[in-house]
């Protein structure tokens, strides 16, 4: 048993030690989770894409349960795309961290949406870290590296 357990950590502290929060050029990440502030409470996705070493592009959606804009039931989905820069090379940061202020544009409702925010994410294995956005429109959740 002892030697079972041995292994089985060896093979963790593999998969944690490779590890990385950003790769750059064909990176793809998603994050799920809670918008916690911004235009409501409710529900976050977004899908990332590198196109270099600094910047990504992609979209996100986030569903509404609660304190919506304006109380209105027409605002509860944001729906935007979005830009990051990822300063993980320029701060020398870890491999298992990534720093990233970003912009999102979209529609909520029949509006015109505009979020600013800046973000972390940490990994713990090669696929499944963690994340959290703050701005005026933030939210933290779950961070899967595709």
């Amino acid at each position: 048993m002892k030697k079972l357990f041995f292994m089985l950590m060896l093979i963790f502290a593999g998969a944690v030690a490779n590890a990385q929060a950003w790769t750059g050029k064909g990176d793809q990440k998603i994050n799920a989770g809670l918008s916690a502030w911004g235009y409501g409470t409710g529900l976050a996705g977004t899908y990332d894409y590198g196109l270099n070493g600094l910047i990504s592009v992609g979209a996100g959606l986030n569903v509404y349960f609660d304190n919506y804009k304006d109380n209105d039931d027409e605002n509860r989905v944001f729906a935007f795309g979005r830009v990051n820069f990822h300063l993980k090379d320029a701060l020398q940061l870890p491999e298992k961290l990534d720093i990233y202020p970003g912009v999102d544009v979209g529609v909520v409702g029949r509006n015109f949406g505009l979020g600013a925010h800046i973000g972390a994410r940490y990994f713990f294995t090669e696929r499944i870290g963690v994340f959290a956005e703050v701005g005026n429109n933030g939210s933290l959740g779950v961070s899967i590296n595709l």
